[in-house]
């Protein structure tokens, strides 16, 4: 039985129980994925998976049921189990359904196709040839990966909302292992677009250089100093600490932010936006989690916070409207909230100049222990790092193995100046141009 058939199935029983306020969240997936170590394929996998979450509200309170088996007789079953769950739930709080009659944001139409599984193999063995001619420094250990994955969501409610969506990603994961006969470094970079569209000369090219850059060097020097952080280390702090923007995390205590909408949290320069619509998103879609239509905003503007990130229930604590932010993180996964496309907005100066402007001080490009040395709550990190001095204005002498240590909320104060070379790096969801913050403590040698 396809979606449509479940969903005539459920709406009947429904009916049959005299169940007025119920909801459907469909989810599903198809996925290829192809690797490539050395010089051929090593492995392939391909899955179909999802299922439909179902929601009602009985007695005054929100009931849960989940399945993966699409039938008649499970449709009637998943019913049942969710007034049953409802029936026992001793907690009252309110409980929120989408409302239909919305209007929505048009997309482009969706022209990607998910690639057959012979293109997607010749794709990554050739990519990983391509690897081996970046530079004579790459060896063995080298790999690529090659994913394509076709999605569709699908919301609808006895409210009016009767919402599809359906999106398809492609793209490449290359990671560079490099060598100068002493020691080893590593790099990985991920592109998503048509695969016929991925520049796999320019991909695999950074991916070496990046890892080339990771050897020799000792240890930054201890002390307090200007850092200039590059897209994809700032991307990665912003992809870490994203959470204190979520409303819910503030109504439950989890960020500073509570409480601070239109007051000043950042440096001027700072503005940050979530845009649903961005371009070059892997998937686009006018809806969120709730079936509430989503739009670009611009959550920090000029170091004002403008808003926060709202669902239908944090909105309503608030006395405030949905910012369209409703997430699930699966079909069966309860409603949370997080940004869409999420960058620090670009400024007009040049990465050169912000070394200039740092004089002498320490360039970082690379993060690590992000989940182990981060806090979202406090806002306090200390990181695994590496990249270079900066000295007379100038990168020069790669570090690594030492510590930079701060509070990303008073990062976002000490950003003295933004560059211009906005990326989008990984999956795409978090992106940031590089950033020159004052005042950070650096613990190496």
């Amino acid at each position: 039985m396809d979606f449509q058939g479940f969903k005539k199935a459920v709406i009947a029983k429904c009916e049959a129980m005299g169940i007025a306020d119920y909801e459907l969240y469909y989810q599903s997936a198809e996925s290829t994925s192809v690797s490539a170590f050395q010089h051929e394929i090593n492995q392939f996998t391909s899955s179909v998976e999802g299922g439909v979450c179902f929601r009602c509200i009985w007695g005054e309170k929100m009931g849960y049921a989940s399945t993966e088996a699409l039938s008649e007789a499970e449709a009637a079953a998943v019913v049942e189990r969710a007034v049953d769950n409802a029936s026992v739930l001793e907690a009252e709080e309110q409980v929120f359904l989408g409302e239909g009659g919305k209007t929505y944001q048009s997309l482009p139409e969706e022209t990607r196709e998910m690639p057959a599984a012979d293109t997607l193999i010749a794709k990554v063995l050739a990519t990983q040839e391509q690897i081996y001619r970046a530079d004579s420094a790459v060896i063995d250990g080298s790999s690529t990966q090659g994913i394509a994955e076709r999605s569709e969501i699908a919301i609808f409610n006895s409210r009016g909302l009767d919402l599809y969506s359906q999106g398809v990603l492609t793209g490449l994961v290359v990671a560079a292992v490099v060598s100068d006969g002493k020691e080893m470094a590593n790099d990985y970079q991920i592109k998503l677009d048509d695969l016929d569209a991925i520049d796999t000369e320019k991909l695999t090219g950074k991916a070496a250089k990046t890892a080339l850059s990771k050897l020799g060097g000792e240890a930054a020097p201890t002390g307090q100093y200007p850092v200039v952080f590059d897209p994809e280390a700032m991307s990665d702090l912003l992809s870490t600490f994203s959470g204190i923007f979520s409303s819910e995390a503030a109504q439950k205590g989890l960020s500073k932010l509570s409480g601070q909408e239109g007051e000043r949290i950042a440096a001027e320069n700072v503005t940050l936006v979530d845009d649903p619509f961005w371009a070059d998103a892997p998937m686009k879609r006018n809806f969120d989690a709730e079936g509430s239509p989503v739009y670009t905003k611009k959550v920090v503007e000029h170091g004002r916070l403008n808003t926060l990130l709202y669902n239908l229930k944090t909105a309503a604590v608030a006395g405030k409207q949905t910012t369209g932010n409703a997430s699930k993180a699966g079909y069966a996964a309860s409603v949370g909230i997080s940004p869409f496309t999420f960058y620090l907005q670009p400024g007009e100066t040049s990465e050169e100049e912000l070394l200039k402007q740092a004089g002498n001080g320490v360039y970082i490009n690379s993060l690590g222990g992000l989940h182990a040395g981060a806090d979202p709550i406090s806002g306090d990190f200390s990181l695994q790092s590496a990249g270079f001095l900066i000295e007379n204005g100038t990168k020069t002498t790669p570090v690594k193995s030492f510590t930079v240590a701060g509070n990303f909320y008073e990062l976002l104060k000490s950003i003295r100046a933004v560059a211009s070379n906005l990326e989008m790096p990984g999956m795409g969801h978090f992106g940031a141009p590089s950033v020159l913050v004052d005042g950070l403590s650096i613990a190496g040698k």
